[in-house]
């Protein structure tokens, strides 16, 4: 589920939360699943528990899990980090966009390129869940 990559250098905590983010969002781990715990995801990752639970505050900061006292750590709904998700990936497409133009490429192929990616999400959304569409 989660590899720390050492050669990168970002901080391990950094690359935890980076990754639960990412399954989050993609839909892996759904809204109101329970993650695993700090202690038994230190013990796969084997790393220190202070890490994780460091990553465990900042994707709670974040708004994509909340705690239970006793119960342990849940994916929040996706009405919770959705927004702010779209707002920074749109961002990065943005700057994408500049940087595409002013290296040449004409609007058609960017645009071309944009349906394409959506087409393909769309049929792996279809394969993946069955209804054609239907967002993870």
């Amino acid at each position: 589920m989660i590899q720390i990559n050492y050669q990168d250098k970002r901080p391990i905590y950094e690359q935890v939360t980076d990754k639960i983010r990412r399954l989050i969002v993609t839909g892996v781990l759904p809204p109101e699943e329970k993650i695993p715990s700090v202690r038994s995801l230190a013990i796969d990752l084997s790393i220190n528990p202070n890490t994780i639970q460091k990553a465990y505050q900042e994707l709670e900061r974040l708004g994509f899990v909340y705690t239970v006292k006793g119960r342990g750590n849940f994916v929040s709904p996706r009405e919770q980090w959705a927004e702010g998700v779209s707002e920074e990936l749109l961002g990065r497409f943005r700057s994408c966009v500049r940087e595409l133009s002013a290296v040449g490429m004409k609007t058609d192929e960017i645009v071309g390129i944009v349906r394409e990616e959506t087409d393909h999400t769309a049929k792996e959304t279809t394969d993946s869940k069955g209804e054609k569409g239907k967002k993870p």
